[in-house]
């Protein structure tokens, strides 16, 4: 038997099967077995680890959104009252102060001035 890489996830379709050959298994009155690891007890055992072990596993995962959104919203509402406060110095200080620039914002008079583009006459 080759070896398991266990750092990857089995497949949906793969558990599912399992799942099927246990209630296969379930249907047989007869199996015994002298392997400990593939015994009807360990199957069962084994599944029902599984099952608690997924749903906390979703269970944090919906966790996990709710916390990733709740950050999402608060960093939207962080910046919307930085953009709000930037909007207030420029208004109060003028957009060439110095206090315009203390919060990010570029002097107007630090602006790049338009430049005319020169005209290239081309000649055949």
């Amino acid at each position: 038997m080759p070896l398991q890489n266990t750092t990857n996830r089995l497949r949906p379709l793969v558990i599912s099967q399992d799942v099927d050959s246990l209630h296969g298994l379930q249907t047989i009155g007869t199996y015994d077995t002298s392997r400990a690891d593939a015994s009807v007890a360990n199957i069962q055992q084994a599944y029902q680890a599984m099952m608690v072990q997924q749903q906390a596993e979703t269970e944090k995962l919906a966790l996990y959104r709710a916390a990733a959104d709740a950050a999402r919203l608060a960093e939207w509402e962080f910046h919307n009252a930085i953009l709000a406060m930037k909007e207030v110095v420029r208004g109060q200080y003028g957009s060439d102060s110095d206090q315009a620039q203390a919060v990010g914002l570029k002097k107007k008079s630090d602006r790049k001035r338009p430049s005319r583009k020169k005209s290239v006459l081309v000649t055949s």
